[in-house]
């Protein structure tokens, strides 16, 4: 059986779930101090709560689950969402290496950004990364979005219905 990604709502278990096993990636901060700080934060169920519950409050973020074969592996979201001007920004963090570099990532960025598209009504989805995370780079390119510029140790992309 090949590997199922899909995309689920984020729950409070599912968040629990992902936030079990995550291991910060070095690649996502420009400040190491920042990483080495997030690096070592263990697992506290009140703190994955409070993050929960921030973003269910926030009423222009959509907030998924990233599942393989049922199991949480990460989260995608879809935040800032400007039904005005038609447009949002993606955002993903897969738990760890175990689930990194086998594609998983690119076939839940396609499921966000198709459901940006369909479901929302959107016409552009913007994304930055870390200019030093070259891989978050491939994804984004392999996915369709477009090298827009870069910036304040970011690239910026986007990609239109």
């Amino acid at each position: 059986m090949a590997d199922h990604i899909a995309l689920m709502p984020m729950t409070r278990e599912r968040m629990h779930e992902m936030f079990r096993d995550f291991a910060a990636d070095p690649d996502l901060f420009i400040d190491m101090a920042l990483y080495e700080r997030a690096r070592s934060c263990a697992y506290a169920r009140e703190r994955i709560d409070a993050l929960f519950d921030r973003r269910q409050a926030e009423a222009d973020c959509l907030s998924f689950a990233v599942m393989l074969n049922g199991e949480v592996i990460g989260e995608v979201c879809l935040k800032h969402i400007d039904r005005a001007a038609g447009e949002c920004v993606l955002s993903i963090h897969l738990k760890n290496d175990a689930v990194k570099n086998k594609g998983y990532g690119t076939r839940a960025e396609r499921l966000a950004v198709e459901h940006a598209f369909g479901a929302l009504g959107l016409k552009r989805v913007c994304a930055d990364c870390v200019i030093k995370n070259t891989r978050s780079q491939r994804v984004l390119e392999k996915v369709g979005f477009r090298f827009l510029r870069e910036a304040d140790g970011f690239r910026y992309y986007a990609i239109d219905a």
